[in-house]
């Protein structure tokens, strides 16, 4: 699929056969000249370490339940807690059904269908995006442009795809016009939502595509060259943040740090194939 997208090799680690790529996770280790991470520390090898060895580098969990707490900051709106308390009793039917009518911010004006998300609600992998886009915002479903091509690409290189042991969703559910980032307080607006989402999945790994996600679930400003290559924390769930493909098809010289970082989720958690 790469290649017909113009995007060069297909997806996989240097040196490792076509086999030992999907039947061997535990083998698939990142090659130095794949990861440009400031940090030097080797990523731990699984969920059992995972926090022994965030608590070493230093990383600050988030509290046990984010549900009822939105990403704080100067633009947030003035009704997204009380938003928060609401949406945190939702059933998966009645969540939905809230993104579709939801009119929290000004992005309901513009849309024409809201994006829930989409996947195996059984997922042991959540994927997390920015927003819809044009084609997203036809479809109602969240990566069905290039970018999701992409994604998919990515995922079947390791044996996955959407439809089992994915779930994908965005930090806002509705389109930004013209694509733009979404502004601070769309981000608050639509983290209930998310966090409701995280709380009915229950997943083992999150990961974060691009800089707006990873934001909202880390509650800071972060630079994704400066983060991606090791594992970081949501309420007791790791949590991988690496380049959106959006970017990746901008920017082709990033694929190998992209999929740096699909190998370390897949050696964090080994997703049910």
């Amino acid at each position: 699929m790469l290649r017909e997208m113009g995007l060069g090799p297909i997806w996989r680690l240097r040196g490792v056969p076509d086999h030992q790529l999907i039947a061997r996770p535990e083998e698939m280790r990142v090659s130095p000249a794949d990861n440009d991470s400031p940090r030097n520390e080797a990523p731990p090898s699984s969920v059992s370490t995972y926090t022994t060895e965030l608590k070493q580098r230093g990383g600050m969990p988030r509290p046990t339940s984010q549900e009822n707490t939105v990403p704080t900051g100067d633009s947030v709106a003035s009704n997204a807690q009380g938003n928060a308390s609401r949406v945190a009793m939702l059933d998966w039917p009645d969540l939905e059904q809230a993104i579709r009518d939801c009119n929290a911010c000004v992005l309901c004006e513009r849309r024409n269908m809201a994006v829930p998300g989409i996947g195996d609600r059984n997922a042991d992998w959540l994927l997390v995006g920015e927003g819809p886009g044009a084609e997203e915002d036809r479809k109602g479903e969240p990566f069905v442009g290039q970018a999701g091509k992409l994604l998919d690409a990515m995922l079947g290189a390791i044996g996955l795809s959407r439809n089992k042991g994915i779930y994908i969703a965005n930090a806002v559910k509705c389109r930004p016009p013209g694509n733009r980032t979404p502004a601070s307080e769309e981000l608050a607006a639509c983290y209930p939502f998310l966090a409701r989402q995280i709380a009915l999945l229950q997943p083992k790994l999150i990961i974060a595509l691009g800089r707006p996600a990873a934001q909202v679930l880390l509650n800071r400003e972060i630079r994704i060259s400066a983060e991606r290559g090791v594992p970081h924390d949501y309420a007791g769930i790791p949590l991988i943040v690496t380049y959106h493909p959006a970017y990746l098809l901008r920017n082709q010289h990033d694929k190998a740090k992209a999929w740096a970082d699909l190998c370390l989720a897949r050696r964090l958690v080994p997703p049910q194939v």
